[in-house]
């Protein structure tokens, strides 16, 4: 899938008017029904099916909360919530393009701006639970999954279930990341998909349980493994192709430590720099061809990374340093290709500068608790996505950049200054 892009100057692109705010619409039974068809499309290839608990208690308007696993979330969802009208929080780029934005506004969607402070997105979920009464679907995690578990929640998500007021349902899917997992360039696998509905809390519940303990009942729900799921079901993935791609998450070598060396084809992850080799097995473990396994399972892997990434900040070796093309995202017709600049990360956040000197933004590590990258972004690339409501910045690195470190990187930085075992300097602005 691709999205429109434009080539024009940094001031041409400051000087568009922004969009005006639009309340949601609901989504009419037509194009309820066509969806639904449409999904069909890819769930009876996957052979999706679905159960529920406690459904009887999720009556009227609800707030649906859904893993994130690949792009069949949404056809799963347009499955197991038929024909209840629902308006679905996405992301800004989901509209662009001729005639995209009417269409996504008339099929329900809510857009906002990914790991990006967005008030009016409260305003527009309770119009469209209070005064449409609909029901909002929203992905709680903003980005799919990297390594098949789930990404970090925003904190203090119950105060937002409190104040919307509705029974809160969750939708978890089991074979979905493991039939179409991020990272392996978008070839699919013959993996049965399944989901689990559930009705989490009741409107009596929000109300009886603190914010701290809504956070955990969320945390508990959101905490899956999809490798360990296929491992423990006996899940076999033989296609030739499933190591494609692998190097985009495990990007250090376990072996000796060399970054960036890492490259994953056909059914082998390779380390460039030692040459040392790991089979990714039918079954998503990893078995060395010779010598130690120092990790057989992705996740274990991609929680080391993790750790080096924050151990690198503690003691101030962790910085990105690269150029970049830059995409900007200030309205609906395009994304804005403005050039080319260079992108800076480390302790004290975010540093984009370029377009001839004329464009220079930053954005402080307390801006958000995570960051929006992604793989193989509309074809055009691996992306590092920052900004504020009124533009986004879409890097594009031209060098081996993991973003997957980039990513971590925003996250254990967010985590260690709210914990203030950073300190910010003082007067530093949390964007810009």
């Amino acid at each position: 899938m691709k999205i429109k892009t434009k080539q024009l100057s940094y001031e041409q692109v400051m000087a568009l008017p922004r969009p005006k705010p639009r309340k949601p619409i609901r989504p009419n039974i037509i194009l309820r029904t066509i969806m639904r068809i449409a999904s069909l499309w890819d769930l009876l290839p996957a052979r999706f099916s679905y159960t529920e608990s406690r459904m009887e208690l999720a009556q009227g308007p609800c707030l649906v909360l859904m893993n994130h696993s690949s792009f069949i979330d949404l056809e799963i969802a347009q499955k197991v919530l038929y024909p209840r009208p629902v308006n679905i929080v996405c992301t800004s780029d989901g509209f662009v393009g001729f005639g995209k934005e009417l269409l996504m506004r008339l099929i329900g969607c809510i857009p906002t701006q990914k790991f990006v402070t967005d008030v009016s997105l409260i305003g527009d979920m309770r119009y469209a639970l209070e005064e449409l009464g609909d029901t909002v679907l929203m992905y709680p995690e903003a980005s799919y999954s990297f390594d098949g578990c789930a990404t970090p929640l925003p904190r203090k998500l119950g105060v937002l279930l409190k104040k919307l007021n509705v029974p809160v349902v969750t939708i978890i899917t089991e074979g979905a990341f493991s039939r179409d997992p991020l990272y392996n360039c978008l070839q699919k696998r013959k993996v049965k998909v399944s989901a689990h509905v559930s009705c989490l809390l009741t409107k009596e519940e929000l109300k009886e349980k603190s914010v701290a303990e809504i956070d955990q009942l969320l945390d508990e729900a959101f905490s899956f493994d999809n490798f360990r799921w296929q491992q423990e079901n006996k899940i076999e993935i033989n296609e030739s192709f499933r190591a494609d791609g692998l190097h985009r998450i495990l990007y250090k070598c376990a072996h000796c430590g060399a970054e960036g060396e890492m490259h994953g084809e056909g059914i082998t992850l390779t380390c460039r720099h030692c040459g040392k080799q790991y089979e990714l097995t039918p079954f998503g473990k990893l078995e060395a061809k010779d010598g130690e396994t120092e990790f057989s399972h992705i996740p274990d892997w991609y929680r080391w990374e993790r750790e080096l990434v924050r151990q690198e900040i503690l003691n101030g070796s962790y910085s990105l340093d690269t150029d970049v093309e830059i995409g900007m995202l200030v309205d609906y017709k395009a994304i804005y290709m403005v050039g080319s600049g260079h992108l800076t990360h480390d302790a004290s956040g975010f540093r984009l500068t370029g377009c001839e000197g004329k464009l220079e933004y930053t954005q402080s590590p307390t801006a958000c608790y995570g960051l929006y990258s992604d793989y193989y972004w509309y074809e055009i690339g691996d992306v590092i996505c920052f900004g504020n409501r009124d533009r986004l910045y879409y890097c594009f690195p031209k060098g081996e950049t993991p973003v997957a470190k980039t990513r971590f990187a925003a996250e254990e930085l967010y985590k260690l200054y709210k914990s203030r075992v950073l300190t910010l300097p003082k007067g530093d602005a949390a964007q810009e």
